[in-house]
């Protein structure tokens, strides 16, 4: 009898820790959020400044609509106070109650893929051009996914990238992906907001706000501005004037928007600072300016809402 006792307190034992589950078992795989909307799940995952931000955008009804399946590129709240200090606001909240509710809209709806994708279909192929729920130009803006192993990685339209720090969490009408760093689409945010995402161009910026342009290339322009990078300032000559400085930032800086496409190669073009660049065909193609050296143009149309931006790896130098 004892020996029969025995076996059936072993098989109610080892039945209760085959319901029971795994107490490690992470929100991406638990019941709970399964059954649960994606603004619940983000919102007892603590993503306060997304749920915020939706809120304002009006877009909290589509994250619980239990109709939908979407895909969530979902910010920390350290990636929003992130963003929110290179443009220059005190926290996340400040940007969020700054910043129109069209223009968050815009932000997050290029955080958002339609149909609920999981990090494998992210994966294969090992890098893919992601259509979102933002539209620029009358087409989906895009995000370039790129896996390595087990990482996935999202490069936005500021040539920054995302990585996905937590893949996979379950919610009823979709899945959430959680990333390091808010993605900026195309055509929101103005020229010199963009370079402030950008922390490859942290020297432009600071040499704009030093020479007082920061506002003027806020305008409406349009305007096309040749960017150099953090690099190619540290190469740049020291110990200018302000005046100087003015005529060098705006001699990177055409009154018009010219798309790649629409560059005009071997014609001299004249910039803001009255003094006129000429472009040269290539791979890639390059700026010449007053001395021996030219610039290669090393990434294009990178759309800001006044007009676009192209890298450049060299400052370009007038007549100073």
């Amino acid at each position: 009898m004892r020996f029969i006792q025995t076996l059936c307190i072993l098989a109610l034992s080892l039945l209760l820790a085959a319901c029971g589950g795994d107490d490690d078992a992470s929100p991406a795989t638990s019941s709970v959020a399964a059954s649960t909307t994606i603004d619940k799940v983000a919102q007892s995952n603590g993503f306060n400044a997304l749920l915020a931000a939706a809120v304002k955008a009006e877009l909290s009804t589509t994250l619980a609509d239990p109709s939908q399946r979407l895909t969530v590129f979902a910010p920390t709240d350290a990636a929003f106070t992130q963003l929110a200090s290179r443009l220059g606001f005190d926290s996340a909240t400040a940007m969020v109650q700054a910043l129109p509710a069209t223009t968050l809209k815009n932000i997050l709806s290029y955080h958002v893929l339609q149909g609920g994708k999981q990090a494998a279909d992210l994966s294969a192929p090992a890098s893919s051009s992601q259509p979102t729920l933002y539209s620029f130009g009358g087409q989906p803006a895009t995000l370039a996914v790129a896996a390595s192993g087990s990482s996935l990685r999202l490069t936005d339209a500021v040539q920054t990238s995302a990585t996905v720090t937590t893949p996979n969490v379950a919610a009823s009408n979709g899945v959430i992906h959680v990333i390091d760093k808010v993605l900026v689409p195309p055509g929101v945010l103005n020229a010199v907001q963009m370079a402030r995402a950008n922390p490859e161009l942290s020297s432009l910026v600071a040499a704009l706000t030093a020479a007082n342009l920061q506002n003027t290339l806020s305008g409406a322009g349009p305007f096309t501005v040749f960017a150099p990078t953090n690099a190619a300032f540290a190469q740049a000559p020291a110990g200018l004037s302000t005046q100087q400085l003015t005529t060098v930032l705006t001699y990177h800086v055409l009154g018009s928007q010219v798309l790649a496409a629409q560059i005009p190669f071997g014609t001299p073009v004249q910039t803001l600072s009255g003094q006129s660049i000429a472009i040269a065909s290539g791979t890639p193609p390059t700026i010449v300016d007053t001395t021996a050296t030219p610039a290669r143009i090393t990434a294009t149309d990178i759309r800001a809402s006044n007009g676009v931006i192209h890298l450049i790896d060299k400052v370009l130098i007038p007549a100073l």
